[in-house]
């Protein structure tokens, strides 16, 4: 008993934690896909959340392309199959690196900082007064942020995976003796687009999680700014996990 009770204890708080975050996630949606639509904010939450994070997904990207080309040369070298080194790094960039990596940039980024802005409107009575004046805080704040966070994330990702593929080929062209042309011509003779389709998918997926995420615990923070700072934690973590897990579900039911 001194075991089974906490064990159960904890189950059913994280039970009640995913029905919570689900019953949550619904009236976004909901509130999304309904009119009125708030234009003006789905627009500045594009600029402020996607545009604003293009430097930091490139800087990654680019460096992870020349990474992952320098440890494939490497790896590959031993068993004399360093020609493989374009295809992998078009592979592994288009349908898990750049997804994956962009998605964990916005969420430490993106996820935390919805979150703390919220959870400020929310310890400050923010969204009790917007309530007062028949403003739903669904449609009003989370729902902008939702759309946009979804709509920027492919378009990162698709970029991510340019800037990704062209850091591999620098490296090997610079670094590792590769011919250019041929490097080029065996990358676009290789990709598919379903590895192109796979990624964006996983980004679309992703861009959904970071926004709920962090506005879920943006609106359930309490007591003051120790409790934003922790609803900011919490949307990091959870979005972090919850990106990793989707990943791997997508990557196992997706066709080959």
């Amino acid at each position: 008993m001194i075991i089974v009770t906490p064990l159960g204890r904890a189950t059913l708080s994280i039970l009640n934690e995913m029905g919570a975050a689900a019953i949550f996630a619904t009236r976004v949606v909901l509130a999304a896909l309904r009119p009125p639509w708030f234009f003006s904010q789905v627009l500045r939450q594009l600029v402020r959340l996607g545009y604003a994070s293009l430097p930091v997904i490139g800087l990654t990207a680019i460096f992870i392309g020349g990474a992952l080309a320098v440890n494939i040369y490497t790896g590959g070298a031993r068993f004399n199959a360093e020609q493989f080194v374009p295809n992998i790094v078009a592979l592994g960039i288009s349908r898990e690196l750049g997804p994956v990596l962009a998605g964990l940039m916005l969420a430490g980024r993106v996820s935390g900082g919805i979150a703390a802005e919220i959870g400020t409107m929310r310890v400050t009575e923010q969204i009790d007064a917007m309530t007062t004046l028949s403003t739903d805080p669904f449609r009003f704040l989370a729902a902008p942020r939702l759309i946009a966070v979804t709509l920027c994330l492919p378009l990162l990702v698709l970029v991510s995976d340019i800037i990704g593929i062209m850091g591999g080929y620098l490296v090997s062209v610079n670094s590792l003796g590769f011919n250019g042309a041929i490097y080029l011509r065996n990358t676009l003779n290789f990709i598919r687009a379903e590895d192109v389709v796979i990624g964006l998918v996983k980004a679309g997926v992703f861009g959904f999680i970071i926004a709920i995420m962090g506005a879920y615990h943006g609106f359930r923070s309490s007591g003051g700014a120790l409790g934003v700072g922790r609803a900011a934690t919490y949307a990091v973590v959870s979005a972090t996990v919850l990106i990793l897990a989707s990943n791997y579900v997508i990557t196992s039911l997706w066709p080959l």
